[in-house]
């Protein structure tokens, strides 16, 4: 019996120790709004990006900031000479005055694999994403899936 409470009791201690080395901000409670999100496709499905999205507002509720997390996996097996082309995905927000700003944009080049992407930005009333692919040596992008939105003031 004794030997049952002292385990449970160390099982507690590693626990709360575990939870103070961790950074507030990875805590689960400590946003006002978390959601995950994905998958998002580009048209042709041959790019994916998948995530998280957190949501942190100052004392006031006056300014807020937006965390973004995420994986771009590149799904397109085709050679670059077999016209394969690399994922891209793109981020843009809102202010609170609704002007759209591009805020982050990401590229990866890798079949089968993915790229981890994390950005902040502050101030946001709308947050949306898109996939597309892109050439793997050259800047336009192609076959972009439909916009997203990950995050709305309203959507709190």
């Amino acid at each position: 019996m004794f030997k049952k409470i002292a385990t449970g009791m160390l099982a507690f201690a590693a626990a709360g120790a575990v939870a103070v080395s961790m950074p507030a901000a990875a805590v689960a409670g400590s946003y006002d709004y978390s959601e995950h999100w994905g998958s998002v496709h580009s048209k042709n499905h041959l790019a994916k990006a998948k995530g998280w999205v957190g949501v942190e507002w100052d004392e006031d509720q006056t300014s807020n900031t937006v965390h973004v997390r995420g994986k771009l996996y590149d799904l397109d097996k085709r050679t670059y000479k077999q016209g394969g082309k690399c994922a891209y995905v793109k981020f843009q927000t809102a202010s609170f005055d609704h002007v759209w700003d591009d805020v982050h944009a990401r590229k990866y080049c890798g079949f089968p694999g993915y790229k981890k992407f994390d950005f902040q930005t502050d101030e946001v009333s709308s947050l949306r994403v898109k996939v597309c692919q892109i050439h793997p040596h050259k800047h336009w992008v192609s076959k972009c899936g439909d916009w997203e939105y990950l995050y709305t003031i309203e959507s709190e």
